[in-house]
């Protein structure tokens, strides 16, 4: 094989005739110089047709390859300017490269798979390349992904939900197709406004193509999704519903422990505040310890112990077919009614008031466990 031949193959070129392998001993790197192959020529770098030549421009450049072993390799070639008619003068396109960049692809698709798979702190230090330049390459292959690619197509089953990004309130709101289980859409803000965004991009049509949209209970999706997807049945994520059982669990531990210390139950104050956490676990992964302090808050509060029972009977219904769940739901709702204890009757008559989205969300077995993970990286 051809010297040129196995370094086209060990570089990953196609469509290039490589002209010169050097090693530059001043700088201390490799340089290929190489040309476009004759039917790669004169193309616009943005829309990639066939052009009339405008000049030279700026000379020879250089494209940053991914490193051979722990040497810096760059490509260098003429970078000439052409005439598109749409896009104006543009720099030619090159195969080797994408517009604009001093990169190669086969180095952004690195930088991109690693800034999916790792911090980007990571991804600077191993490749060897600037804070922000690994954001600036995410940028254009992302850029050129969703260009090839409608995201949108065939969505029937979406979920839709915020996330936190900084300190400071500053929330992204996400949107993942639940049968590929992809991202689709993503953009600052956890608002109507939003929300709004999204179904406008989607379009009318493919908004009535939607089936299912999992969410939680805040009116700033559920009522711009409800206007514009007049087919989809919302569903209420299961996450968004046990935290509601567990704030009015944590909110009756608070009001019997103030109540503790108002008396001058000083111990019996300290032990209720220690048993938050044996409160929240699920039952099945209690330890030993917490069991006891369970039995212990059975014997000396029983309004917090019932409490505790009607927060974990409600976990239930996402673990039974959904004909018995919606026996186990109703049966839960007769019992938190009348308990007698204020934030679970608050959540009854909530979860009666939402039970529609509630059921749906059992029948259809849909959570924002997808989303969740989806953007925890």
């Amino acid at each position: 094989m051809r010297p040129t031949r196995v370094w086209k193959r060990l570089l990953g070129l196609r469509r290039t005739v490589v002209e010169a392998v050097e090693f530059d001993e001043e700088a201390g790197v490799l340089v290929v110089s190489l040309r476009p192959k004759a039917r790669e020529r004169d193309r616009c770098g943005i829309c990639r047709r066939r052009c009339p030549g405008y000049d030279w421009g700026e000379g020879r450049r250089r494209w940053r390859a991914l490193d051979l072993s722990t040497t810096f390799c760059f490509l260098e070639a003429e970078a000439p300017r052409v005439q598109c008619s749409e896009h104006g003068v543009v720099v030619a396109a090159v195969p080797w490269a994408r517009h604009d960049s001093s990169f190669t692809r086969s180095f952004e698709d690195q930088v991109a798979w690693l800034a999916v798979n790792t911090s980007k702190t990571a991804v600077s230090q191993l490749m060897r390349v600037a804070w922000r330049t690994v954001g600036w390459i995410c940028e254009r292959v992302m850029a050129e992904a969703r260009a090839q690619r409608d995201l949108f197509a065939g969505l029937r089953r979406v979920g839709i939900d915020e996330i936190s990004v900084r300190k400071g309130q500053r929330y992204l709101t996400v949107v993942v197709d639940h049968d590929t289980g992809r991202l689709v859409w993503a953009a600052p803000g956890r608002d109507k406004a939003t929300v709004e965004k999204f179904l406008d991009l989607l379009g009318a049509e493919r908004c009535e193509q939607v089936r299912l949209v999992s969410c939680d209970m805040a009116p700033w999706i559920t009522g711009p999704v409800s206007q514009r997807c007049p087919n989809a049945a919302i569903c209420y994520d299961p996450f968004h519903l046990i935290k509601l059982a567990t704030d009015a669990l944590d909110e009756v531990r608070r009001e019997v422990w103030n109540e503790a210390r108002r008396q001058g139950h000083t111990h019996l104050a300290r032990e209720l505040k220690g048993a938050r956490f044996a409160l929240w676990k699920n039952a099945e992964r209690l330890t030993e310890r917490q069991q006891l302090k369970l039995a212990r808050i059975q014997q000396i509060n029983k309004a917090l112990f019932r409490a505790y029972l009607l927060s974990q009977q409600l976990r239930q219904i996402y673990r039974v077919p959904y004909e018995h769940a919606v026996v186990l739901l109703e049966g839960w709702l007769q019992w938190a009614r009348r308990c007698r204890l204020e934030p679970f009757v608050k959540l009854a008559r909530t979860i009666t008031e939402q039970r529609e989205g509630i059921e749906a969300a059992i029948r259809n077995g849909l959570s924002n466990e997808c989303p969740s993970y989806c953007t925890s990286w």
